[in-house]
């Protein structure tokens, strides 16, 4: 019942994920922004939507080590296993924004939800700093990119013509999205802490590698089919945002609703959001150098995961 809980849950993670995504982005393009403000914060905000529903449901009902080494195994999981898969299809380009703001800015906050993080809780009052932050970024993002001649303003001030009809549709897209990705937040976390009790590992492995894996199952499906399709920039992208949402707002959701703030073990405080951060930072100098991601680099970044994924597994047993 477990693992049919859990490839339940993930089913449903990933079709409450693509119906959140089709509805906001329609809702997004109907209120006239421009297609790279949607990538930037639609769409990569809505493939991180599994990893809010699992890290907010885990952390109500006091499961911290789920709720957040969810949060720091998917980011750890985006840079090194989905960008150095991405990378091996083909080379990556990466824009000159990602390497001037939101790169930084990635390392930026990884930096301080660990800061946060080291006095062992995440309390709602970090996690209010943290949404703060994301508020500001966000704002930050939807003035510059709709700013006349920058690369993301809109070519034309006509917003399209949208029938009510196909409004009331994406609304209502996005509301089945939302669901579905509750339910299956529900599954998939309470399989997870079954596997854990069975295979006698903490809970804190789980949720660092099959629960992060899996909740970014979006992040992997979206990345790798804008790699075929020669869409390189929104596979970076998509890894880049979804990082950033990742830390400024599913970690600050999940610290404001539980009732004690998301207690952190000395293990992740030691090892793993080191990692996460140092993950972020090896992206500098890969986009810095030539705006581009080769195959070698993803080879190189695909390897550190495994062996990061190997080192928890050799421990925990």
């Amino acid at each position: 019942m477990a693992i049919l809980g859990f490839i339940g849950g993930l089913v449903l993670l990933v079709l409450g994920a693509e119906a959140l995504v089709r509805g906001a982005s329609r809702l997004a393009t109907a209120a006239g922004l421009s297609p790279l403000v949607v990538g930037l914060t639609v769409v990569a905000f809505g493939t991180s939507a599994p990893e809010l529903a699992v890290s907010v449901k885990a952390s109500l009902f006091g499961q911290a080590d789920v709720a957040l080494g969810n949060v720091v195994g998917s980011n750890i999981f985006n840079v090194l296993a989905i960008l150095g898969l991405s990378a091996l299809i083909t080379p990556l380009a990466v824009s000159s924004q990602l390497v001037r703001l939101d790169v930084p800015v990635m390392v930026g906050v990884s930096v301080l939800a660990w800061l946060l993080a080291y006095d062992g809780v995440v309390s709602r009052l970090d996690g209010s700093m943290l949404s703060l932050v994301f508020l500001g970024y966000t704002a930050f993002l939807l003035l510059a990119a709709n700013r006349p001649g920058t690369a993301g303003s809109q070519t034309t001030e006509v917003k399209p013509d949208i029938p009510i009809g196909s409004m009331s549709g994406a609304i209502l897209t996005a509301l089945v999205g939302l669901a579905l990705l509750v339910l299956g937040s529900r599954l998939l976390v309470d399989a997870a802490v079954v596997f854990a009790k069975a295979a006698g590992v903490s809970e804190i492995v789980v949720g660092l590698t099959i629960v992060a894996a899996g909740t970014s199952l979006p992040e992997v499906v979206t990345s790798l089919v804008a790699s075929l399709r020669g869409e390189r920039d929104i596979a970076v992208g998509n890894v880049v945002g979804s990082n950033i949402f990742n830390l400024l707002c599913v970690l600050s959701i999940a610290g404001i609703v539980s009732p004690t703030g998301i207690h952190v073990s000395p293990k992740l405080l030691r090892f793993d959001f080191p990692v996460m951060v140092l993950a972020s930072v090896a992206c500098l100098p890969v986009f810095f150098t030539r705006h581009s991601i080769d195959r070698w680099e993803g080879a190189l970044l695909l390897g550190l995961y495994v062996a990061y994924v190997s080192y928890l597994i050799v421990s925990a047993t």
